[in-house]
């Protein structure tokens, strides 16, 4: 069965790339091929996936020596990856038939159809590589793909940017991998990933933590951690709203699949230090991507800060578990792996049906600015409740999927309390506050979004005219919203099988382990069956309660119409109404040396200097780390390149002179070693 499957997943994709070039002349024919492909591709990839997960691992040889064997290995980690992008791939595939419309008769649909089944193939192939090489190239291939489709509007000059940034990054993430895998090439005689396996944990200390800062910052590139942030924010709002839905909801997490895979699997666990390590990154990344959302008018661009917070949230799951691991605890351990798991598988859901709403805010109103919206909850009616469930599971209120990840997230750190060091003990409680603030923030964050987007009066002739998107936009996105609120109710169904899939690198199974919370809570973990009893029944029960209580009184209370109040005006306009600068002006205040705003008051006058016909106020956040960080570094490298240019006389006598100083100095390497 896996012989057929995992070959058919690659020959739709395939099948979809080429028959898009072939009837490029038809938009609408080229769209619906493509797209049906990568659907059939993707429930072949969800059955496969189910498979190996219940099943055995597969592998697939193509040729090679045993020092370049290249082939495909899937275990349930890389079966378990699969599985999420499969799913994805087949809500954002219905959701595209109707989003790529707006392209027909503007863009070259066929190429855009070409470079999206090949871009999903990329990625079910990173995941799928048993050998450095090979890994390279199919990773080479997703970011180079990728890179086409973020500047798949290329006639805009902040997609041309956005694009150079992106690719810019993606290729400094690309140097410390490979330099990462050179390592344990060298070290286990080969670039097979088992032989990285057999050998890795067995390399000198000192080569194992450079092989895991060189991971941590080449897959941390492509993750979006900070600092490495920076292409992110530039990247997703640029790309068409179903390929941001893609890149922020599964091609980041292919970094971490990574970097478990390298720490665990290769590295053996490593030490204490690279769980702190990763968790202080999960903790800041969390914390300062949220902030940077919670200010954000650009719609997309607060989600990208956005997925940057969720990073940083699986990473602290991620880190937690090495620190248990290191620690000799391979059961809290496992917890804390299952947590980041299932946030990861969350966090993939809600945050595709978030891009793909904005996906659908943009297609109708042709704006991004959150300021130009309002209203949209009666001109966008099924939009608005699909958001809705979106923002509810992002900001991990209950019974939503983010609530389930986030609170068993908590769990896990609060167990160091029975940890013997009292460093560990001090540290991951920090952590849950940081992350407990992550929370309230970004429930601050989207409150914000949804107020100012959806509710109150269009504040332009956007939002005045917007309505529902087309019935395939709606339909992939109700897939997603759909997935949101089972992973909330019905974690009980999931978490086991996480639990397989944790176990395969942690080596503990929690499944039958009972871990009591006292106050906080209580999950048990017995006989295949996982519980998050206390925290989800209450939540549902208080809620239930509150509507209950809602609705009674509502029924017994005789409604009464007064006059909108609107500033001593008889009739509110939309210039009455609170912005979204406004709203998160309070946080601007209490963050401000993070932010740094920039003031700017501009004046018109009329016929004096003396009297003013108008002001015009404008805030902006000064770019930390593009200022501080990257433009040090920039004029560094041109100043460097200044120097070096001096070299590059023009003069053939020169170059000549460089070749045989180089070939004196190679011959004297060459007599002295010989002697």
């Amino acid at each position: 069965m896996y012989n057929i499957l995992f070959p058919g997943i690659i020959f739709c994709f395939l099948i979809g790339a080429v028959f898009s070039i072939l009837f490029n002349r038809n938009d609408r024919l080229a769209n619906h091929i493509s797209l049906l492909s990568a659907s059939i591709a993707s429930i072949l990839g969800i059955i496969f996936s189910l498979s190996v997960v219940f099943g055995d691992s597969f592998s697939l040889s193509i040729s090679g020596s045993s020092y370049l064997k290249f082939g495909f290995f899937v275990d349930r980690l890389s079966a378990f990856f699969i599985l999420i992008i499969s799913i994805a791939v087949f809500a954002v595939s219905i959701y595209s038939i109707g989003y790529i419309r707006e392209y027909y008769g503007k863009k070259n649909i066929g190429y855009l159809g070409f470079l999206y089944n090949i871009f999903i193939l990329s990625m079910i192939l990173v995941v799928s590589a048993n050998n450095a090489i090979m890994f390279l190239i199919v990773w080479e291939l997703m970011s180079v793909v990728s890179y086409f489709l973020v500047i798949f509007e290329h006639e805009k000059a902040e997609t041309r940017k956005a694009g150079f940034i992106y690719i810019l990054m993606t290729h400094i993430g690309t140097g410390f991998i490979l330099l990462s895998f050179l390592i344990m090439a060298g070290a286990s005689g080969s670039y097979s990933f088992e032989s990285f396996s057999a050998y890795g944990s067995t390399m000198p200390p000192f080569l194992k933590d450079i092989t895991f800062l060189f991971t941590l910052i080449g897959f941390g590139t492509k993750a979006g951690i900070v600092p490495l942030h920076i292409w992110l924010p530039y990247a997703h709002p640029a790309a068409p709203g179903n390929v941001s839905a893609l890149m922020s909801g599964v091609m980041i997490k292919t970094a971490i699949y990574m970097m478990i895979r390298v720490f665990f699997g290769f590295l053996g666990g490593g030490v204490i230090w690279w769980g702190f390590l990763v968790l202080a990154i999960g903790v800041i990344s969390a914390l300062l991507g949220i902030m940077y959302a919670v200010i954000e008018s650009d719609i997309k661009r607060m989600l990208a800060f956005s997925s940057i917070e969720n990073i940083g949230i699986i990473l602290i799951g991620l880190g937690a578990s090495l620190i248990f691991y290191a620690s000799g605890n391979p059961g809290l351990s496992a917890l804390a792996a299952i947590a980041a798991f299932y946030h990861l598988l969350n966090h993939s859901v809600f945050k595709g049906l978030l891009f793909m709403g904005a996906g659908s805010i943009i297609y109708s109103t042709h704006t991004k600015n959150i300021e130009q919206l309002g209203g949209l909850i009666k001109k966008m009616p099924v939009v608005s409740v699909l958001f809705l469930i979106g923002v509810l599971s992002i900001s991990a209120l209950p019974p939503f999927s983010g609530f389930v990840s986030e609170w068993l997230t908590l769990q896990a750190l609060l167990m160091s309390f029975g940890s013997s060091d009292s460093f560990t003990r001090i540290v991951l409680p920090v952590s849950a506050a940081a992350l407990a603030l992550t929370g309230a923030l970004a429930a601050f964050c989207f409150l914000k979004t949804f107020g100012m987007g959806f509710l109150a009066l269009p504040r332009s002739e956007h939002a005045e005219h917007a309505k529902d998107p087309n019935m395939p936009m709606l339909l992939g996105m109700g897939i997603f919203a759909l997935l949101s609120i089972l992973l909330g109710i019905l974690p009980v169904y999931v978490l086991p099988f996480i639990g397989m899939i944790a176990s395969t690198f942690t080596g503990a199974s929690v499944i039958d382990q009972p871990f009591s919370y006292g106050v906080f809570g209580t999950i048990t973990l017995p006989a295949n069956r996982i519980y998050l009893s206390t925290p989800v029944l209450f939540s549902i029960i208080l809620i239930l309660i509150l509507i209950t209580t809602g609705l009674y009184l509502g029924s017994r209370r005789k409604n009464k119409l007064y006059e909108t109040w609107g500033c001593g005006q008889p009739v509110s306009t939309a210039r009455n109404e609170y912005t979204a600068t406004a709203f998160s002006k309070p946080v601007q205040i209490w963050f401000r040396n993070i932010y740094r705003p920039i003031r700017e008051l501009h004046a018109a006058y009329t016929v004096s200097p003396l009297i003013k016909e108008s002001f015009k106020f404008e805030l902006k956040i000064e770019q930390t780390f593009e200022r501080y960080l990257y433009s040090p570094m920039v004029d560094l490298i041109l100043r460097i390149s200044r120097q070096i240019k001096m070299i590059q006389t023009g003069s053939i006598h020169a170059y000549l002179s460089y070749i045989f100083g180089t070939l004196v100095i190679l011959m004297m390497f060459i007599i002295l070693g010989g002697s």
